[in-house]
This record gives structure tokens, C-alpha cells and sequence, in this order.
């Protein structure tokens, strides 16, 4: 009998898969050697903590500012950029 590709590898695939819960099933618990475990939980210093925690407080400062406690504030320009006039008569000297 004559099978087509697809059908070759739909029958191959169930018998990996049949074949997988058979070994599953049968599985003997008692091959099996305890193993300890241990957890490598690196928990952060205290210095670090007070670090994240000094960033908080600054994003949160920056976050909740409130812009309509500032004041108005005049500037005035103390070094001004010369003129063209200016600029000429220095060529001149």
C-alpha cells in the first residue's frame, strides 16, 4: 500500500508521542537520587536599600512638584553680546 509523505510523518509523530507517555507512565521512581538543593537568594545590603529608597523620594518629589508655588523671576543680562556698531568701530581701531 502506498502512504503519502504527510501521512508517513503524522504516523511517525504519533508513535514519538505514544512512545514519550509510555516511557512517562512507566517511569521507576526508584533510579531516582535525592538530590539537596540549595537556594541562592542574594538579598541587598542595607546600603543599597537606602539608595533605592533615596531614589523614590526623588522621583516621587519630581512626579508630585507643583508649579504654582514658584515665582516670577526678572533676568537680566549682565554680559550682552556687542552690537554691530560696536563691532565696526573696534575693526577700525
Amino acid at each position: 500500500m502506498f502512504l503519502c509523505c504527510f501521512c508517513m510523518t503524522v504516523v511517525l509523530q504519533e508513535r514519538t508521542h505514544q512512545t514519550l507517555l509510555n516511557g512517562v507512565e512507566h517511569f521507576d521512581k526508584t533510579t531516582m537520587k535525592h538530590t539537596k538543593t540549595t537556594e541562592k537568594v542574594v538579598l541587598p545590603d542595607k546600603t543599597v536599600i537606602e539608595q533605592e529608597k533615596g531614589q523614590r523620594n526623588l522621583i516621587s518629589g519630581i512626579e508630585n512638584f507643583d508649579s504654582s508655588k514658584l515665582k516670577h523671576a526678572e533676568t537680566q543680562e549682565k554680559n550682552p553680546l556687542p552690537t554691530k556698531e560696536i563691532i565696526d568701530q573696534e575693526k577700525k581701531a
